[in-house]
């Protein structure tokens, strides 16, 4: 990143995100806002056009979760650096996203400085110390890393013969980790795991 200024894409569904990140950073001449988007689709379409230095992504999105849409960014802007932002860094959507290419996590409740601080620090480094892709969710997480990947893969309609190929894992594997899941949330079916994985906030 050659530019004095620091540009920034904020990918939020929450206008108050955006609002309040802007009136945080609006004391700061050396970091700019330079596009909002409040799905994947957008901002895809909005990190191609500006190639933003940092793209702060929201974990969670309407359309789409992080992990899937890291990859898309990176392919349209690949000097992009991309850090996640989230009220809740223990989720298991957070591992995933940070093993697709995002440089780390930030928590919502940041202040304004430690958010300057943060997005300096990637535009200086590449990366940032505060949740980096070493590091590792907190056991309260609800579902271990690999049963996220597959419940994330099955409430997008992959069979578990597709699911194993994608994880290079074997069907009756991926099976196991799915009973797992749907235990863990006492769903007795593909459909019920999908309702009750969205009402406790995992997809």
């Amino acid at each position: 990143m050659t530019s004095s200024v620091i540009s920034v894409l904020i990918v939020d569904d929450h206008p108050v995100v955006h609002d309040g990140v802007v009136a945080q950073l609006r004391s700061y001449p050396d970091i700019v806002v330079v596009g909002h988007a409040a799905d994947a689709a957008k901002a895809v379409s909005a990190c191609k056009r500006c190639g933003p230095d940092i793209v702060l992504l929201d974990v969670r999105l309407p359309d789409a979760l992080a992990a899937d849409v890291v990859p898309r960014l990176r392919s349209v802007s690949p000097a992009s650096r991309i850090l996640l932002f989230s009220a809740f860094p223990q989720h298991a959507a957070v591992a995933p996203a940070l093993e697709a290419g995002a440089c780390g996590l930030l928590v919502k409740e940041a202040s304004g400085t430690a958010l300057r601080d943060a997005l300096r620090e990637v535009a200086g480094t590449g990366g940032y110390s505060g949740l980096t892709p070493g590091s590792h969710a907190p056991p309260s997480a609800p579902v271990t890393r690999r049963e996220y990947d597959v419940l994330r893969l099955v409430a997008a309609g992959h069979t578990n013969l597709e699911i194993g190929k994608q994880l290079n894992l074997s069907p009756h594997t991926v099976k196991t980790y799915l009973r797992n899941v749907m235990r863990k949330l006492d769903a007795r079916n593909r459909t019920q795991v999908i309702t009750r994985a969205r009402t406790h906030g995992l997809l």
